[in-house]
């Protein structure tokens, strides 16, 4: 008997360590892809002859694909599995990174990056369900902030790689180097993983209400994006989707989001909303910081990546520090210093000009690294911590919607000034006035945002 007991505990073990590195690494691929795009943009650009807007669309559909897909899939994982969902979702990614690098028109280009986001999303957000499956809750914050540390790392890397993949190689190498590596966490899972976690199994599965959601997301995001009455006609209808999905998911018998998570559950509720408006105010600085030091400091994609680095460097060293803290220390107070520091930062990056030092920006990339640091792993935590097993998959996909809605609208912002002010020219010597003042413009919007979620943060209550 004790000797069986010593085999299953080696069996769970082994488990747990395979577990975390395929989460670990999953959590690293996606970010970096999206990072290192963010810095080939110019050069995919002019590649495809895309004007201001058109290439915002490209990190925006990511964002928007992801988004829509994430609830559905996390109540599909917790009750069908939630590793077979992963490595669906890891099949799609590495499948959709070979259609993008062998893209040859922009439609074709975009599409595929729509599949990418959808594929990186599940990834993401299915792995942190089966690692929190695995794990106990004395261990949660540390796993926690291993893998978001693992994001941080993806995005500290990405700018850099991309950069010189770009450079030496050409664009499209960013997404070939996804395909081996895919392919290679592919098969360590179905070789080596045997275990399946499905603790809402049995339940049936709300197609109607998932795609009255769907649509409704959809229509919200690209209404909010189009400055036109038509744009106003598809927010609204998107709105009145999403409410008529509300009414739909109380009435129903096995709803996607059982909606009582959020009226019984202040910890939760108040800690997707700081999510929400984090990233929001943060996920477009990465982007519009590559632009202004390749467009008005006249870097080189590899120059501004390495230029970037600093901030998901900080992010990566910190965040597991931070995770472990919040197993300590209400995650309440760790994520609300994180976002006082962010909103610090974002007012700094509203005075950027063209005389600007380069040691400025990198300095306040820093400090953005740290408030990332304190906030992301320390507020998955109080969610995840505050919902039962049996929801952690949807909990996971509301908190990974949560988080690219915020960075989809954060995006959207960015391209809605650019709209205003540069519309579909592109940014040429003549135009680097207006876009300086159309980043600031933005800036300060991130930086009031960022001020509310403070708020927010501090509002949700204690946790233990």
């Amino acid at each position: 008997m004790a000797h069986k007991q010593a085999e299953n505990q080696d069996a769970h073990e082994t488990t747990k360590k395979l577990v975390l590195f395929a989460a670990v690494f999953s959590s690293l691929i996606s970010p970096y892809t999206i990072s290192s795009t963010n810095v080939a943009l110019p050069t995919i650009a002019r590649h495809f002859h895309m004007g201001t807007v058109l290439m915002t669309w490209v990190p925006m559909v990511y964002m928007l694909a992801g988004a829509t897909f994430l609830l559905p899939l996390g109540k599909i994982a917790d009750i069908y599995g939630r590793k077979k969902v992963f490595t669906y979702g890891l099949a799609l990614f590495t499948l959709a990174s070979a259609s993008s690098g062998l893209a040859r028109s922009s439609p074709m280009f975009i599409i595929s990056t729509a599949f990418l986001g959808i594929g990186g999303a599940t990834v993401f957000g299915t792995g942190t369900a089966v690692l929190l499956s695995v794990f106990p809750a004395s261990e949660r914050g540390r796993v926690l902030g291993l893998s978001i540390g693992a994001v941080y790392l993806g995005l500290s890397v990405g700018p850099f790689i991309g950069g010189i993949l770009t450079e030496q190689l050409g664009w499209r190498s960013i997404f070939f180097v996804n395909v081996p590596l895919g392919l290679a966490i592919l098969g360590l899972v179905l070789w080596k993983l045997k275990e399946e976690w499905a603790e809402a199994a049995g339940e049936r599965f709300d197609l109607g209400g998932s795609l009255v959601y769907c649509a409704s997301v959809v229509a919200v995001m690209c209404g909010f994006l189009m400055a036109s009455h038509a744009g106003m006609a598809l927010l609204a209808a998107g709105l009145a989707g999403l409410a008529l999905f509300l009414y739909w998911e109380i009435r129903v018998k096995s709803p996607i989001l059982d909606w009582s998570l959020f009226r019984h559950n202040r910890v939760f509720a108040l800690s997707n909303a700081a999510t929400f408006i984090n990233y929001s105010a943060t996920y477009g600085i990465a982007y519009l910081i590559s632009l202004y030091l390749q467009f008005i400091k006249h870097l080189s994609p590899q120059g501004a990546g390495l230029a970037m680095v600093s901030q998901p460097v900080v992010q990566a060293i910190f965040t597991p520090y931070a995770g472990k803290l919040s197993d300590r220390v209400e995650p309440q107070r760790v994520a609300s210093i994180g976002m006082g520091l962010t909103v610090i930062g974002l007012a700094a990056f509203a005075f950027l000009g063209e005389g600007t030092g380069l040691w400025f920006v990198v300095a306040i990339l820093a400090l953005h690294g740290l408030g990332f640091a304190l906030f992301s792993s320390p507020n998955t935590n109080a969610i995840m911590g505050s919902v039962e097993k049996r929801y952690y998959g949807v909990a996971s996909g509301i908190v990974s919607t949560m988080r690219l809605s915020g960075n989809a609208f954060s995006i959207g912002t960015a391209l809605l000034v650019f709209s205003h002010y540069i519309g579909e020219a592109q940014v040429t010597a003549q135009y680097h006035p207006i876009f300086l003042l159309s980043v600031r413009v933005i800036f300060v919007v991130f930086a009031l945002l960022c001020l509310a979620g403070v708020f927010a943060s501090l509002a949700r209550g204690k946790m233990r």
